[in-house]
């Protein structure tokens, strides 16, 4: 079941979203996930950017201390051993799956786009390629939908739970 479209973005959103990345946003349509400050921490893009270039990349972690700990993690090839998981765990492979048919069915809310159909993040649903794109799902939808995704987020350094946000003056 699709995840309900949270509200749109203010443009105070997209301008800590801005900074957090160092350029501006491109079709953002809502702040999927928040820190505990309320600062955006994931948020939902187009699947086709204004410029025409489809985006699969529903989900995108924009929180600085989210995406360093989880790049943390890629650099300790976590990701390698989650694969190893996933291609001998029926039980953690049947809910990746899941997971990536939910993101389908999320991202598709905001239009169809024929070049990324059936094509999630993350490396779902046959591998694990980009904890950044998994650990958003997860904080996006919540624990118990994407379960690598949510393994990546109990290992990482930084927690959802705890606000460690730059002072966003914008």
């Amino acid at each position: 079941m699709p995840v309900k479209p949270a509200p749109l973005p203010t443009d105070r959103d997209l301008s800590i979203v801005s900074a957090q990345l160092g350029r501006p946003v491109r079709d953002v349509v809502a702040v999927a996930a928040r820190c505990v400050c309320g600062a955006p921490t994931v948020v939902s893009t187009r699947p086709r950017l204004t410029d025409g270039t489809p985006f699969p990349t529903f989900y995108y972690l924009t929180h600085p201390g989210a995406t360093a700990a989880v790049s943390e993690l890629e650099a300790e090839h976590v990701m390698d051993e989650f694969t190893m998981l996933l291609n001998s765990d029926e039980t953690v492979r049947a809910s990746y799956e899941r997971a990536h048919v939910a993101y389908l069915a999320d991202r598709e809310v905001h239009g169809a786009v024929d070049e990324i159909a059936g094509i999630s993040a993350g490396g779902m649903p046959t591998r694990v390629k980009c904890l950044h794109s998994l650990v958003a799902h997860a904080l996006a939808v919540g624990p118990g939908v994407n379960p690598i995704g949510d393994q990546a987020l109990s290992r990482a350094s930084w927690s959802p739970n705890v606000c460690v946000c730059a002072d966003y003056d914008v």
